[in-house]
């Protein structure tokens, strides 16, 4: 650690569980953290640990509660996608780095069997199941579309052929899932990566240890193989 840029300020990581804990792992050991073994272990319960610095320590929680866990303070830092930031839209939140990981789509699809002739731009009233209202709301609005938006967790995909709507916008990565299930990607929404993001507040009471770890980020992203 460069003598100039030492920092004993306590600082609380905030890091998604799923998918894209694995992708930035790596990220993470560039920068030089190394959590405690308890962090690897499977079938561990336990959702705070400490690191090989002594002021810096991690939590473990949903992708979707990284940004509140920032937002208000809880945690300086966090690991976020862009969904994520996009449906809160919390002022309290700088993010300065593309971490270039967690890439998938935001899109809208449909059952194959309504696609045919079927043109979004056309579309005055939409009822859409999906986790994203907040998005998915300004995006039609911006076309003039009026969307009424069925909010829920997950299994979107059941949402058409269960009768509740006929459209989802949900997150697509291969879009095997969608295909599983008889839909089709009709329209993307916005392209998604996963982002640094940093608490204003921290970044203005705690600017030697916040601008640190930003640095040590970035330098992790520039040494990736």
């Amino acid at each position: 650690m460069p003598p100039a840029l030492s920092t004993d300020e306590p600082i609380v990581l905030a890091l998604p569980k799923g998918r894209i804990l694995s992708e930035v792992l790596p990220i993470l050991q560039r920068a030089g953290i190394q959590p405690e073994p308890a962090f690897s272990a499977g079938a561990s319960r336990q959702l705070m640990f400490a690191t090989n610095f002594d002021h810096v320590k991690i939590v473990r929680v949903r992708a979707f509660d990284v940004a509140t866990f920032v937002a208000f303070g809880a945690a300086q830092i966090g690991v976020a996608g862009n969904d994520v930031l996009m449906e809160f839209d919390y002022p309290e939140i700088y993010a300065p780095l593309d971490l270039d990981i967690g890439h998938c789509r935001l899109s809208l699809a449909e059952p194959e069997a309504l696609c045919d002739g079927d043109d979004p731009k056309s579309w005055s009233h939409v009822r859409i199941a999906t986790k994203y209202p907040n998005i998915t709301s300004k995006f039609f609005a911006a076309r003039g579309v009026q969307a009424e938006c069925i909010k829920l967790s997950g299994a979107m995909e059941l949402a058409p052929s269960l009768g509740l709507c006929r459209r989802i916008v949900d997150l697509v990565s291969t879009g095997a899932t969608l295909k599983a299930n008889g839909l089709i990607e009709v329209e993307k929404i916005c392209d998604i990566t996963s982002r640094l993001i940093i608490n204003r507040a921290a970044f203005k009471t705690q600017p030697k240890a916040v601008q640190y770890w930003i640095a040590r980020f970035g330098e992790a992203l520039a040494n990736a193989v």
